[in-house]
């Protein structure tokens, strides 16, 4: 489980190392909500990917190891410390913008696809200032898979605050009424 203290702990051992980091998830979508919702299973975060090395250097630092069940990808992987708090690291290629298809300029291509324009929110946790993905891009990125509870309370919650439509995805769960989790 990430508390928020556990979350600012890994946002100033990073800080401190001179590594920029931005909350994304659903620790990201608490920042812009600017309270914890629910808890969270681990901390996601966006770095540039030139800092991937010296980002695992200093999570090791701080008590992390690649969590072993984790497959990662050259994009993201999983580190884990020894009481089970787990943080999801995404590597985006801040130094090139490349347009897709739908006619959205993504950071590419070493990293994963985040929008231009996506890290440059501001959230609160705990009470502390902190980077973090802007909530439309967290709406679209939430609707890129098949949605759980979580999900859909996080984007209504999102939808709600910055008068964002709710996506098609999202639509079943207010025909189905409020969905109770399993």
């Amino acid at each position: 489980m990430m508390r928020a203290a556990d979350v600012l702990g890994v946002l100033r051992l990073l800080s401190d190392a001179g590594i920029a980091a931005w909350v994304d998830g659903g620790w990201g979508v608490d920042a812009l909500l600017g309270e914890q919702t629910r808890e969270h299973n681990d901390l996601d975060l966006a770095i540039n990917h030139f800092d991937a090395a010296r980002y695992t250097e200093v999570m090791r630092a701080g008590g992390y190891r690649p969590k072993p069940t984790d497959a990662g990808t050259p994009r993201n992987f999983v580190m884990v410390d020894d009481a089970g708090r787990e943080v999801d690291v995404h590597l985006v290629d801040l130094g090139v913008v490349v347009a897709v298809a739908d006619g959205i300029d993504v950071y590419g291509p070493n990293g994963l696809a985040y929008e231009v324009g996506a890290l440059e929110a501001w959230g609160t946790i705990d009470g502390q200032r902190v980077p973090c993905c802007t909530a439309q891009f967290q709406v679209r990125s939430h609707s890129t898979y098949e949605p759980d509870f979580d999900d859909y309370r996080d984007v209504r919650a999102l939808c709600e605050r910055f008068e964002i439509a709710l996506p098609a995805l999202y639509e079943r769960f207010t025909r189905e009424g409020e969905p109770r989790r399993p």
